[in-house]
């Protein structure tokens, strides 16, 4: 069962989200909360699997949240995915560098909301191809010079090489092709990259990549 906690100031949101979560046998609701302050504190009394979270909210924005959440070794597990009404919503890019695991648009149809909860809770990032484009574009854009991570040169020659790939934002199969190897070997070289760099999950990854420099 996949425990879910809802964070967002628009009653009309948490109580469309609230039911269709409560509409699912493999998922369960926790609880919500109208403000970031109460959300932070349904988190950390209840350890939910996913936190949807909205971005901008009074009292304590979701950034705010996400960084408390980040913070606490005691809700390592939680993942936070944030709800915003914008594609390009400018506060993406700074709660996916502070390891949100993606993000819904508060329009998307039932079944990929639904369907990003559930990647989310096993550990997959959400993020749609043309996000993760405008993500690269962002964090790679402009003459700004590369900050690699400190750990980087812990990563074998060939994890650095695959995480040069997850950049560009491929998914494992399109990498595997690419390189014609087996889904399951870039899948673990992404897994180890991600545990050397300790990054929270895949949306993490390919921001440190492309902060790192690679993937240009």
């Amino acid at each position: 069962m996949i425990r879910v906690a809802l964070v967002d100031d628009q009653p009309l949101v948490r109580m469309g989200l609230a039911t269709l979560v409560e509409s699912e046998p493999d998922l369960t609701l926790v609880g919500e909360a109208a403000d970031g302050r109460d959300g932070l504190a349904l988190v950390r009394r209840t350890v939910p699997d996913v936190v949807l979270c909205d971005i901008r909210m009074p009292v304590l924005d979701g950034l705010a949240l996400l960084a408390e959440v980040s913070g606490d070794a005691a809700l390592d597990a939680v993942r936070v995915v944030m709800l915003t009404t914008f594609e390009l919503d400018e506060y993406v890019f700074e709660a996916l560098r502070h390891g949100a695991s993606g993000f819904l648009l508060k329009d998307a149809e039932p079944a990929a909301l639904l369907d990003g909860i559930r990647v989310v809770a096993t550990g997959g990032s959400l993020l749609a191809p043309s996000v993760t484009r405008t993500v690269i574009e962002r964090f790679s854009g402009g003459p700004a010079a590369a900050r690699p991570h400190p750990r980087l040169g812990d990563l074998t020659e060939r994890e650095r090489e695959i995480l040069g790939w997850v950049a560009t934002g491929r998914s494992n199969h399109e990498i595997a092709e690419a390189l014609v190897v087996s889904p399951d070997t870039v899948r673990t070289h992404v897994s180890r990259a991600m545990v050397k760099l300790q990054a929270r999950d895949r949306a993490q990854l390919v921001v440190f990549a492309i902060e790192s420099g690679l993937g240009r």
